[in-house]
């Protein structure tokens, strides 16, 4: 195991930390291959290559490497490793400039052979790629890729040559998080490698061909699967109706012939995250029913026949939890899933025959990317937790023992301990928070308190957040609370279900209760506290300064202010309006729970931070915050970024951000001259 290293003290240190995203087993369970984030050499950005970890607790080792970066590694059943990039070709020493000719646009599918050797480009389409899933036991591949037509590459130099960037919109979503979408959608892609009496070579290309030239926006954000013997996709698909609203089925598409049937749909479900069963019989999904002004959505795990006889069965009905991430085992008899609980994100598994469901993992952790062995003895994962960056494990399924393997992220020491609280509410629901101390945190040094509301609304806090890290704070001496109030998962629907209508008062109780439990601690000073969040927790930011000045300083990060405004300006408006019904007949629970209309009571600090291109919470809810607090004299700043989106993303930026925060609590609880940060 490395080292520990200490890197929350110093900026700079903590964005150097190597990050990583994802994990894949081979098919063979040698080796995975893990994507891992490091710092580009200019220290501008963020890049991802692709990492060797040994199963068997070896070290790990880099494979790829270009200022570009690679991502999304899947594997043949050969073992050789498919991962897309926008890295140059190799110059083949014909005067190549190593490009992908005109197709600049985005990545190209690499491939790196299982016997060694180095890796070249073969697939590419004009738009990019954008994902690929591969089969278990046959050699297929299916890519996403936007497309522009039937025309695609012809059509997007006609554009170019023309100066047009003009998008003519006929449907929603028209934008997703920080993009617009369009004029190009998304699209399947068959990738067929060259046949068996074709000599593969340095410069062999695999045929691709359009499975979904009708898509239009139905595979927006899709679920791609693919059956053990590459015959069948699986695929997420979106009907859209009435123009606003939309229901995702789960489509079957034969590979050869395009063939597209209906396996699932419902127009009040939507289906998601398909996964064949070994033997290609059975796909497990999950399903979701819709939000209604009444009640919270549902979710549930339900098996269905890939030969379309008989109904879905719901197989966690019974688990008052929302089911996430599937896989089979090798031999068909369980599916494993993850699930919030209770602060925790476990593994826990269902019996295929019985749907007898048990909990795998008991400690705290969150864990994500399950890869089964191939003898079914393991589970290999990322775990992280909220004291734990996400880092490779393997869970033995007898006995859910969970091992580390060596990290690239290596091992951190925390500026401080993580503990929990427990208490109830006033409605008599039990309440929970993790509460980070940092150290030297005593009744002789008391720690000023920092309440942290998680985003969601419907999450928790329950893994390691890169963008919301409490130990940068426990590190400057701050104790960081971090509740888990209603609307939070992993407590049951009916945990969801007390503020669902009251986004704003029953949140606020709860955590106002768990608050008071944190500053009755002696090792905790309670004159010396704040309070900050981001998106639903930004919300909670705005409202809790229209509700009490218990708090020295506020930080609202893409807070909704005006409701009825945000509702309908949001890239989901069709999520938002479900639940809160037509602003302009149905104006009551946006006047109920809108921040804005409390501006007047408002007289603690507060620092306003926003991006931009932050199309989830738009910039507006920041422009016309900081103009009703400034109109109101309250005492306030205004981080902007103009190239940042919902998220703070790029290393400069996210320093600035800590840097503006921590000057900002520094001056209004810790009484410390305003110091503004150098870069701004």
């Amino acid at each position: 195991m490395p080292s520990a290293t200490f890197p929350f003290h110093d900026l700079s240190d903590y964005v150097a930390i190597p990050r990583v995203t994802g994990l894949r087993l081979s098919p063979d369970g040698s080796w995975l291959a893990a994507s891992v984030q490091t710092l580009s050499k200019d220290r501008k950005k963020f890049v991802t290559s692709i990492w060797r970890i040994d199963p068997q607790g070896g070290a790990p080792h880099r494979l790829t490497r270009s200022a570009e970066g690679e991502g999304g590694p899947r594997f043949l059943p050969d073992g050789s490793l498919l991962f897309t990039s926008k890295r140059p070709a190799p110059d083949n020493g014909e005067g190549n400039s190593g490009h992908n000719g005109d197709r600049d646009e985005g990545p190209a599918m690499w491939l790196l052979p299982a016997g060694g050797g180095e890796a070249r480009i073969v697939a590419s389409l004009p738009g990019g790629i954008n994902g690929l899933e591969t089969a278990a036991d046959a050699p297929a591949i299916v890519v996403v890729s936007p497309a522009l037509g039937d025309e695609d590459e012809r059509l997007r130099k006609e554009r170019k040559d023309a100066g047009v960037t003009a998008i003519l919109h006929e449907t929603v979503p028209v934008r997703y998080w920080d993009h617009d979408l369009g004029p190009a959608d998304p699209r399947l892609f068959a990738v067929t490698p060259p046949g068996a009496d074709s000599a593969e070579t340095e410069d062999s290309r695999y045929e691709t061909r359009d499975l979904t030239p009708d898509a239009g926006r139905a595979l927006f954000q899709p679920s791609v699967a693919l059956s053990p013997d590459g015959t069948l996709a699986a695929v997420t698909w979106w009907r859209w109706r009435d123009g606003v609203q939309a229901h995702q089925e789960v489509v079957l598409i034969d590979l050869v012939t395009g063939k597209r049937t209906v396996l699932l749909t419902d127009p009040d479900l939507d289906y998601a995250s398909p996964a064949f069963s070994p033997d290609g019989l059975h796909l497990a999904c999950l399903c979701a029913s819709h939000f209604t002004r009444e009640e919270p959505h549902d979710e549930t795990l339900v098996l269905v026949d890939t030969d379309g006889s008989g109904e879905a069965r719901d197989l966690t009905g019974d688990l008052d939890r929302w089911p996430g991430s599937p896989v089979w085992d090798p031999a068909g008899r369980w599916v494993y899933f993850t699930a919030d609980d209770t602060g925790r994100h476990p593994v826990f598994r269902v019996a295929v025959g019985t749907g007898e469901i048990g909990r795998l993992t008991t400690d705290h952790g969150h864990y994500s990317e399950l890869n089964p062995s191939p003898d079914g003895t393991a589970l290999f994962a990322l775990r992280s937790a909220v004291d734990a960056p996400p880092a490779p494990v393997r869970i033995d399924v007898a006995t859910g023992e969970v091992v580390a393997l060596d990290s690239p992220g290596g091992h951190l020491a925390l500026p401080g301990r993580l503990t929990e609280l427990e208490t109830t509410a006033d409605d008599g629901q039990p309440l929970r928070a993790w509460l980070v101390l940092p150290d030297g945190a005593s009744q002789d040094h008391k720690a000023p308190l920092l309440l942290w509301v998680h985003g969601g609304p419907m999450s928790s806090w329950n893994s390691w957040s890169w963008r919301w890290n409490p130990w940068l704070m426990a590190a400057r001496g701050y104790a960081v609370l971090l509740p888990d109030p209603a609307l939070s998962t992993g407590y049951g629907r009916a945990f969801v279900a007390r503020g669902y209508h009251q986004w704003g008062s029953r949140t606020f109780d709860d955590v106002m209760t768990l608050t008071d439990v944190a500053v009755a601690r002696d090792d905790v000073d309670g004159s010396r506290t704040a309070m900050m969040g981001g998106s639903y927790g930004g919300y909670m930011a705005n409202w809790i300064a229209g509700h009490t000045d218990r708090f020295k300083a506020i930080v609202s990060h893409a807070g909704l202010w005006a409701l009825d405004q945000m509702m309908s300006t949001t890239d989901v408006a069709h999520w938002f309006h479900p639940q809160f019904g037509d602003p302009l007949t149905e104006p009551g629970m946006y006047e109920q729970n809108s921040p804005h209309l409390h501006v007047e009571k408002i007289t603690t600090p507060i620092l306003v931070i926003h991006g931009n291109k932050d199309y989830r919470v738009p910039v507006a809810e920041a422009h016309r915050l900081w103009w009703d607090l400034k109109r109101h004299q309250v005492d306030a700043k205004f981080l902007y970024f103009p190239d940042e989106n919902h998220w703070i993303l790029t290393p400069g930026n996210v320093a600035v951000w800590y840097e503006t925060v921590f000057a900002f609590l520094a001056q209004h609880v810790l009484a410390e001259p305003w110091r503004r940060p150098a870069l701004l």
